[in-house]
């Protein structure tokens, strides 16, 4: 086995060098794979430590010669968030977004009589929620429940591990108790993405899911997972749920919003009529 792994003759060139040539070859041979595999678990853990890095520091998405929709709408949605004593922010990435979209028929019967605010932007990866929270967008906010869902353009654009997306999540829910102590967050399940429940991105947002699951904590962080939901039983995504994948319409949209409900209307102290 060892012979198809190190060429035979290398491996005794390198054992005549370091004088090591009277051992059993085979003990030899399994000393020297053990001690290659090493450094790749040590690139490994580098790659993971990278990606954590990446993902927790802020970052922005705007351009050094010219204004671009990013920066127009981040300059936007700081203004807007000043206008009013908001009480429900949805924070997050294109799926967020579409609320003013495929989503707004849906948005116009449940949120917008609750003094809702979107907060979600195209193509958002944690680093830019970060970078989003830390200049102006939530300052002054003191809303009752925040609904955040980030991450699977952390999956899709770069593929970052699970840890690092965890990670940058984690950071996202540490600024909103920073500024805003008294806020209840609804932290979702990365929703699913492409067809098939095998597929390399639809599992990678699990595991993600799986390790933010565990920072619900007391009343101040609840976690919900609704993506059964958008599924047909045998695990598959539907283009009639998402037409590519991965952004509802509204049909996703109108599904979202009722299987939050019955959490929404708890952490708002709400009554159980209908919207």
């Amino acid at each position: 086995m060892y012979d198809v792994l190190i060429p035979k003759r290398l491996i005794k060139a390198h054992l005549a060098r370091k004088g090591l040539a009277m051992f059993p070859p085979r003990v030899l041979y399994l000393t020297i794979i053990c001690s290659l595999a090493i450094p790749a678990t040590a690139r490994s853990e580098n790659v993971v430590e990278a990606a954590i890095n990446a993902a927790t520091t802020p970052a922005h998405r705007m351009k050094s010669d010219e204004k671009n929709w990013w920066q127009e709408r981040h300059e936007s949605k700081t203004a807007e968030s000043k206008n009013n004593d908001w009480d429900i922010v949805f924070l997050g990435d294109s799926i967020t977004h579409g609320w003013e979209s495929a989503g707004k028929k849906t948005w116009n019967k449940y949120y917008q009589k609750r003094n809702s605010l979107n907060l979600g932007f195209s193509g958002d990866r944690t680093e830019h929620v970060l970078w989003r929270l830390d200049n102006g967008e939530f300052d002054g906010l003191d809303p009752k429940v925040v609904v955040l869902m980030i991450g699977t353009n952390n999956t899709g654009h770069r593929k970052d591990p699970p840890k690092a997306i965890a990670a940058g999540i984690e950071k996202i829910i540490e600024r909103i108790e920073l500024k805003s102590p008294d806020t209840k967050i609804l932290l979702l399940a990365i929703f699913p993405r492409a067809a098939k429940a095998t597929d390399p991105q639809r599992i990678n947002n699990q595991k993600a899911s799986a390790l933010i699951s565990k920072l619900a904590k007391d009343d101040s962080v609840t976690y919900l997972d609704i993506n059964e939901r958008f599924l047909l039983p045998d695990g598959t995504l539907s283009k009639e749920i998402m037409p590519d994948l991965l952004h509802p319409k509204q049909k996703g949209y109108s599904i979202w919003a009722e299987a939050l409900e019955p959490t929404l209307r708890a952490l708002l102290a709400e009554d159980n009529q209908g919207p």
